[in-house]
């Protein structure tokens, strides 16, 4: 992968886990729902590719869990 670079991704989500997670989230989501994205435009054709740029550009961001709260991907 050339571009965003993992340096470029790791300014904004400090675990590989969680890019990795929040990326494939958002990518699903643009799939599933015909979203087009919130950037004017990519260099990446693919969904997957398309979030990361989204997460270079600091337009998508992870949020933290509350705690005591059982969300539902983690049931």
């Amino acid at each position: 992968m050339l571009y965003p670079s993992s340096d470029a991704l790791r300014k904004n989500i400090d675990s590989k886990y969680s890019l990795v997670s929040v990326a494939a989230k958002r990518a699903r989501n643009m799939q599933e729902k015909g979203d087009k994205g919130s950037l004017e435009s990519y260099h990446s054709v693919k969904f997957v590719g398309q979030a990361l740029e989204e997460i270079a550009a600091g337009q998508l961001v992870m949020k933290k869990p509350q705690e005591g709260i059982l969300y539902e991907d983690e049931k």
